[in-house]
Order: C-alpha cells, then sequence, then structure tokens
C-alpha cells in the first residue's frame, strides 16, 4: 500500500521531572504549561465549571480555594495529551501506546520508606470525625444534589490483591461525617477484592492517596484491562516503570495497608462490603437506586445515585497544611479525565492483539467521542494472506476483554486512527455491512454506566443485576489483503514544495486558520 507523507514529532526529554506531583507541577511551570490564578474559587461547580471551559487546555492550579484555606486544588494535569507525551518523554502518540504497552509487562518494584521520610505524613490526625473538614469535595453540575470526593486514588497491596498491587478511582459521599459511601464498579479489580471478604464479613484495609504522582495517576484509570493486568498484577511496580523510577511506599498509620509516599495527602481506613448505604439523601428517602442524578459518567451521561459499600476513615495524613496540599479535583467525562481513562487502556489492548499474534497491531486509539470505556479503533498492518482475518479475532477479543465495550473498528496501515473524519470516510466507503459489521457476545456482561443498558431493566431498579447486555459492534473497515491498489488512496507531492516558498507568513496564517477538520490529517499525509 502507498505510503503517506509523516511529519517527524519533536522529541522529548526523559527525567524524573513526575515523580511527584510538586515537582511536576514546577517542571510545568518552566515549560509555560501550567496556568494558575489566586482569585478564590468555590469547589462547588466553579471548579468544574472553569475547567469545562478550558477542556484540552494546560494544567491549572487554584491557589485560593473557597473555605479551603489549606488547600490548593488542580484541574486539567492531563487534559493536553502533546503535555502528557512531553512530560514522559514519549515523542508521538504512537510511541505512547507502544512504550506503555511495554511497561505493563516490565514492572520496577516499589521500595518501601520510614514513616518519618514520608511527605505524606507529615501531618497525621487519627480518627478524625469529619472526613469533608479535610478534603476539597466538588459538585460537577447543577444536576447533582451533593458535592462528592471523587479524585482519591486507592492502594491496595499485599494479600488483598494477591500478592501484587492496585490502583484505581472510586467516588465517595461522606454523608456521615468520617464514613462515606466507595461506589465500586462491577468487575472491577476493587469489586474482585471485595468479593474475596464479602462472605467472611471482613473489612478491606486501605489508603485513598490524593495528588499522587502523574504515573500512579495514569495507571489507576487502566480499568477493565484485565486480561493484562490480572488481580495480583502489579500496578504500582508498572506505575515507576513508566516515569523511570520505583515508587515509593510507606506503611499507614492507622491500618494495616500501603500508600503512596509522595501524595499529597492520604485517608486511611477499610471498606466494609455489607455497610452499603445509598450516595445521596435523594435515593435514601426514595429508598430507589440507579434513578437519581448524582456524578456525571465517563460514558458522557449523567450518573446514578446507588446502595454502596462504605470507607470507614480512621486517620488521615498529608504534607504539612502551612505548605497546602493539592487535591487534583478531577471533573468526569473532560478530556483530563478521559485521557487519563485511556492512556493505558490504548496499551493495554495494544498488548492483548500482540499477545494474540504479533507484528500485525499497529496502534490502539481511543478518541475522545468514544468515551473512555466505551470503544477503540484498531490500526493493523496485514503482510501477508495469513494475516486476513486477525483484525476480527482482535476485534473480538477487545470485546469480550472489556466490560462494557460498545463499539470496535479496525482499520489499515494508511488511515489516521487519529481522526474522526478518516474512520467516518472509512465506514463509509470500506464497510460491507452485510459481512463486516459483527456481535460476537450477544448477552454478556456489561456496565450500567450507559442509559441503553440502564433501559434494559425496565420497572425494577437500574442496577447491574437487573440489567442486561446486548453486545458489542464490531466494525471491519480495513482493506482485504490483496486488493490494495484497489483501494489506494491518492497522495499528493506535499514533500516535494514548500508554501513560504511561494507565500508570505502572513498569507500563509490567513489560508491556514479557515482550514477546519478532516483537511488537516489530508493536507499532513498529501492524501
Amino acid at each position: 500500500m502507498q505510503k503517506a507523507l509523516l511529519k517527524d514529532t519533536p522529541a522529548g526529554i526523559r527525567t524524573n521531572q513526575a515523580s511527584d506531583l510538586r515537582t511536576a507541577l514546577e517542571w510545568l511551570r518552566e515549560q509555560g504549561d501550567l496556568i494558575e490564578t489566586d482569585k478564590p474559587v468555590d469547589p462547588d461547580l466553579e471548579v468544574t465549571g472553569l475547567q469545562k471551559h478550558m477542556d484540552g487546555g494546560c494544567p491549572v492550579l487554584f491557589n485560593n480555594v473557597k473555605g479551603k484555606p489549606h488547600h490548593r486544588v488542580l484541574t486539567n494535569l492531563f487534559g493536553d495529551i502533546k503535555v502528557i507525551n512531553k512530560m514522559f518523554g514519549w515523542t508521538s502518540d504512537a510511541e505512547r501506546v507502544r512504550k506503555l504497552a511495554y511497561a505493563l509487562s516490565h514492572p520496577l518494584k516499589p521500595v518501601e520508606i520510614p514513616q518519618d521520610e514520608a511527605p505524606c505524613q507529615e501531618h497525621v490526625i487519627e480518627n478524625p470525625k469529619d472526613v469533608n473538614e479535610h478534603m476539597v469535595p466538588i459538585r460537577h453540575t447543577t444536576y447533582e444534589p451533593e458535592l462528592t470526593v471523587g479524585s482519591g486514588i486507592r492502594c491496595v497491596t499485599g494479600a488483598e490483591f494477591d500478592g501484587g498491587s492496585d490502583l484505581g478511582y472510586n467516588r465517595m459521599n461522606f454523608r456521615w461525617g468520617n464514613v462515606g459511601t466507595f461506589q465500586i464498579s462491577p468487575g472491577s479489580h476493587m469489586w474482585q477484592v471485595v468479593n474475596k471478604y464479602y462472605k467472611s464479613d471482613e473489612p478491606v484495609p486501605i489508603t485513598m492517596c490524593f495528588g499522587v504522582p502523574p504515573a500512579c495517576t495514569l495507571l489507576a484509570g487502566a480499568g477493565f484491562d484485565y486480561a493484562v493486568l490480572p488481580m495480583g498484577c502489579d500496578e504500582i511496580g508498572i506505575a515507576g516503570a513508566v516515569q523511570g523510577s520505583p515508587m515509593r511506599l510507606v506503611k499507614a498509620r492507622t491500618v494495616n495497608a500501603m500508600a503512596l509516599a509522595d501524595a499529597e495527602l492520604v485517608l486511611e481506613g477499610y471498606v466494609n462490603p455489607r455497610d452499603r448505604r445509598f450516595e445521596t439523601k435523594e435515593s435514601e428517602d426514595a429508598g430507589v437506586q440507579g434513578r437519581f442524578h448524582f456524578h456525571p459518567e465517563w460514558a458522557g451521561c449523567m450518573g446514578k445515585a446507588y446502595k454502596a459499600p462504605t470507607f470507614h476513615v480512621t486517620g488521615i495524613t498529608m504534607r504539612d497544611p502551612k505548605t497546602k496540599p493539592i487535591i487534583f479535583a478531577l471533573g468526569v467525562h473532560t478530556l483530563d479525565d478521559h485521557n487519563i481513562d485511556t492512556t493505558v487502556r490504548e496499551a493495554a489492548i495494544f498488548e492483548l492483539c500482540e499477545r494474540l499474534q504479533p507484528g500485525i497491531v499497529q496502534n490502539v486509539v481511543i478518541p475522545y467521542c468514544m468515551t473512555d470505556w466505551g470503544g477503540c479503533i484498531i490500526q493493523v498492518k496485514k503482510r501477508h494472506q495469513l494475516d486476513e482475518g486477525w483484525q476480527r479475532n482482535f476485534m473480538g477479543a477487545a470485546l469480550s476483554c472489556s466490560q462494557g465495550m460498545r463499539l470496535v473498528v479496525a482499520v489499515s496501515e494508511d488511515v489516521d486512527p487519529y481522526s474522526m473524519d478518516d474512520i467516518m470516510w472509512c465506514l463509509t466507503t470500506r464497510v460491507n455491512p452485510r459481512a463486516d459489521i459483527l456481535n460476537p457476545i450477544p448477552g454478556g456482561r456489561g456496565q450500567t454506566f450507559m442509559p441503553a443498558e440502564r433501559m434494559t431493566a425496565g420497572d425494577k431498579q437500574w442496577t447491574a443485576s437487573n440489567t442486561a447486555f446486548e453486545g458489542g459492534m464490531g466494525i471491519d473497515a480495513t482493506v482485504p489483503f490483496g486488493y490494495e491498489s484497489d483501494f489506494l488512496r491518492p497522495v499528493y507531492p506535499v514533500d516535494k514544495v514548500k508554501p513560504d516558498d511561494f507565500f508570505t507568513k502572513k498569507d500563509l496564517e490567513n489560508a491556514q486558520s479557515r482550514m477546519v477538520g478532516w483537511v488537516h490529517s489530508l493536507a499532513r499525509t498529501g492524501r
């Protein structure tokens, strides 16, 4: 197949500038990739409202938080994928996928440091009465009746995680002072953990870490990749491999658990799988799960309030309050959230395909509009006749191994997987609707984050046990092997001419400022 022309991406610099959040922010400040404000900001609606105004922009640090004089708030840390690439030294999006896939099977074992050396334990509060007093709960939208704590990263290690380590997100609402709801996605790693202890009615000791090293944030977003990251894997070790140095752990002060030593703030305690309570007063008063709005979901729709297990906080540790610990207040269904949830996930799907049959998969991309866990684009290169068909195996594997995935599209190497216009062109010109649209797992297990799936519960409560999954859809939009010349795309000679040899800078800016959408991809490749 004729090779299109791609411009080189500038090389990044591999350093330890991301070994902890404060070091990363200082580096971003020096790079001109951080904006800050000292004006008071309200965690109730203003933080997320401002973030949505700058969705996809650079990181934003709020130094003055209303009602929280001892905290700062960060958003958009992962909003710009170019900033992420630069932070970790990846020279392109495609290289990021491949290097992360390598890290998944080459973890760096974390190291334990003494408690008196851990930055996250400079200040210790035992038996706190009101967790929200020491946190920064936020409200995303006016549809939500209550504020939530949603950006904490759980740290489960040792026997509780079969000897490995787990990082992940769980939204919390501390309606009872030092006890809060702890929402766990069915089928997730934390779901697997609590299921081990449910029958014996044992609490699970964990820590919830806030303001962690950026690589730990990336691994926390790697949900439902369990064919590649099974229970017992070392996600903290993988995060160390991503940042290029081992993560540091420290023993918690009040429970038998480990914390990320370089975090800004840590909630220590235990999850009680059987002590299940309603996430909001509204849902509790009605006695109904899955009907009332609460906290947006990654799928781009409003979430629902459920009965959830509870997190009982036994201690809070943090960096010196005089230094104003930083809370990464993550807004859901933003590019910030999307890039966290998909960066490792793309690599995990790439690794899954590589394990099935090496050398065919070229890239995996999850566009913003595919909503984190909802779908992906798999790019393949068929080297000979025997490679034909593997793209369908890859799609079937992704749909089967990734709970709740709805759509997988396979494309050939001549397609720009980062351009949804190019993807739509492929669907329009290369798909035989009779033979190329697959539904391999009808009746499988999905997720109740999609309204279409919730509706299958009918008049019953919209919970996981009452919903059905009609299965995901795979679309084979690849060029059949041997027919490359029949599907040949034109490649214009963009490499043979330089526009600035013919036009002034002002004229070029005038012309290029009018270019919108697909034309950028076509102009870059010459197609």
